[in-house]
């Protein structure tokens, strides 16, 4: 049987003193307060679910750039979990900081350009003082995973063309349009992207929701990312906690709703993808 990578999950500590609140924007996300999932409970749910090995991504709606709780996921299940950092990009000491969350055992990087608590689309994402960064980033072959949303797309294609050898991972497609459907005029900024090699998409809960929105379908949708980007450059995460529902329903709707696809590229999108993504998810 193939093996399943969750690669969006998020782990939350019950534990206050050791792993203190610093939400980024100032205010925690209310998923984090109302359904919080320690590493351990997501183990379980993982092995409810079927999933093998899962990335557990910063929690930056809890715990801001402080990536403590993920390095102590990714020791204690090194067979399961891998690791994503987030750091503050323009801070003068970033490189600093993106060495020590790597030699603590991480894998990726994310940016945090909006989200629940942080609405909008920040307008940092190509600033000059985040290149060296970057930099290090095509350099080391470290991904670079993005919360963002369409309109940060120009910011990216200004990105990519300094760093031409990039790899990042777009999370929830960079949340398309898609409610007009067919031919998806609004979702032309990110099919602008697929020719750009070293992007990748992550499909997502909330992707899934806004392909059957409106005049929109999987059945329509689907195909047509498959089509541009190609199953290896896309892969599935569940959003769990944050999404809502326990991890074998997301990963149970997440099966439907790719279910036209050739089973190939549901392989791929499943796991395969993953591992390319984040080597020590191969090892």
């Amino acid at each position: 049987m193939s093996v399943v990578i969750d690669t969006h999950t998020h782990a939350i500590s019950t534990d206050k003193e050791r792993y203190p609140l610093a939400p980024v924007g100032g205010h925690q996300s209310e998923w984090s307060a109302k359904r919080p999932v320690s590493f351990e409970e997501l183990i379980a749910s993982m092995d409810a679910a079927g999933i093998d090995r899962a990335v557990v991504v910063q929690a930056s709606t809890v715990y801001g750039n402080d990536n403590s709780y993920v390095v102590e996921a990714v020791r204690s299940h090194a067979d399961r979990f891998a690791g994503v950092f987030s750091i503050d990009v323009l801070a003068s000491d970033a490189l600093t900081q993106m060495q020590r969350w790597l030699d603590a055992g991480l894998s990726g990087l994310r940016l945090f350009t909006t989200g629940s608590t942080m609405p909008g689309q920040a307008g940092w994402l190509d600033d000059e003082r985040s290149y060296p960064v970057w930099e290090y980033a095509q350099r080391n072959k470290v991904s670079i995973c993005l919360q963002m949303t369409a309109q940060g797309i120009p910011a990216l294609l200004n990105m990519l063309e300094k760093f031409p050898d990039i790899r990042v991972l777009l999370d929830h497609l960079a949340r398309p349009d898609l409610a007009e459907g067919p031919p998806y005029a609004a979702a032309a900024p990110l099919f602008s992207l697929a020719s750009h090699r070293g992007v990748f998409l992550k499909l997502t809960n909330r992707t899934l929701v806004e392909a059957a929105r409106g005049a929109s379908t999987p059945e329509a949708f689907f195909p047509r990312v498959l089509d541009a980007f190609g199953a290896d450059r896309i892969a599935w995460g569940s959003n769990f906690p944050a999404a809502e529902g326990a991890l074998p329903q997301l990963l149970a709707e997440a099966r439907t709703g790719l279910s036209m696809l050739p089973a190939a590229a549901q392989e791929a999108i499943f796991g395969g993808t993953a591992r390319a993504i984040y080597p020590p998810l191969a090892v």
